[in-house]
């Protein structure tokens, strides 16, 4: 039984030691993932960072210690010139805070070589609790919903965990309404955790408020990423921290979502949390591409379900 001034997820990893703290969707995920690094690092616990990573690794100077796994430091660099490098800057900026680390960066391919590369972070670690961050919602679409956003991402990374056998697993959601522009329908979203509810795996939420120390770090980063990487701005980053900071509606913090209209609003920076492996066992389709070694079979295993659906779940707006 819990109360109501706890917080499952806090509970959840209150005797953690060890966490592997790992963005689920490519990309920046792992930003999202920063405050929670923060608030861990301050609570004394050992701390390890990985990203499923948009770089193309094998086309930078991060060593490979394992098949499809690097580990990326401030130093290395992106030869191949397109300036796409989200976990070096990460390792850049925490490094300009003292902090000299390293992150896993996990090449894009299917849930079983994921699979192995978690298990090899897990031993190297002594990992006793494992956190995935999707900066959006798409990774709470079960399959049947008309709409499913990329989940490729979100659901290779999930199950590639799921199936390492950790037991304390946590999903963390961030960014209510950024995943409208790649169809996904927040009411499903909510029905989806009223589901979970249920059956035991919602474990509640938490706020970014401005005058946070962990607010204002992701800030920072955000920041820091936006000058280093102009042209390649992360939408879902820049659209958490206008939420933090306050802003409301069709706000824009970078030239990328120009000509589109946003929905900043201050559920954005809120962290939903849940227990992966109960949201695994939602997923309709995890058989299909549980053995999936590339993106592509996952595709396939995805189609393969989709085609045989009998009924979707449509698209519906929130009737507020």
């Amino acid at each position: 039984m819990t109360h109501l001034d706890k917080n499952p997820f806090f509970d959840r990893i209150k005797e953690s030691k060890n966490v592997l703290l790992a963005g689920a969707g490519g990309g920046f995920d792992i930003y999202s993932g920063i405050p929670i690094y923060q608030n861990l690092i301050n609570s004394g616990k050992n701390v390890v960072l990985a990203n499923y990573s948009f770089t193309l690794l094998e086309e930078t100077t991060s060593e490979e210690v394992f098949p499809n796994c690097y580990k990326v430091r401030m130093g290395d660099s992106d030869k191949s010139g397109r300036n796409y490098f989200p976990e070096k800057y990460l390792c850049s900026f925490l490094g300009s805070k003292g902090a000299y680390i390293t992150v896993y960066g996990l090449s894009r391919v299917g849930v079983q070589p994921t699979r192995d590369t978690y298990n090899y972070i897990i031993k190297e670690h002594d990992i006793d609790t494992v956190i995935l961050v999707d900066g959006g919602t798409d990774s709470l679409m079960f399959g049947d919903e008309e709409g499913l956003g990329t989940p490729q991402e979100d659901i290779c990374s999930m199950a590639a965990a799921h199936r390492t056998g950790v037991k304390n697993q946590i999903l963390l959601s961030i960014g209510f309404g950024v995943d409208h522009y790649h169809g996904v329908s927040h009411y499903r979203f909510l029905e989806n955790i009223s589901e979970l509810t249920r059956e035991g795996g919602y474990l509640g939420v938490f706020h970014l408020l401005p005058d946070m120390e962990e607010a204002i770090l992701l800030e920072e980063l955000v920041e820091y990423a936006n000058i280093v990487m102009r042209g390649r701005e992360s939408i879902v980053a820049n659209s958490i921290v206008s939420a933090v900071q306050g802003n409301y509606g069709d706000f824009h913090r970078t030239k990328r979502t120009k000509g589109s209209e946003l929905w900043i609003n201050p559920l954005m920076s809120m962290y939903w949390a849940f227990d992966l492996h109960k949201v695994i066992r939602k997923i309709k389709y995890y058989d299909e591409i549980k053995a999936s070694k590339t993106i592509g079979e996952f595709n396939m295993g995805l189609s393969s379900y989709r085609q045989n659906i009998k009924k979707t779940r449509e698209k519906k707006n929130i009737p507020i």
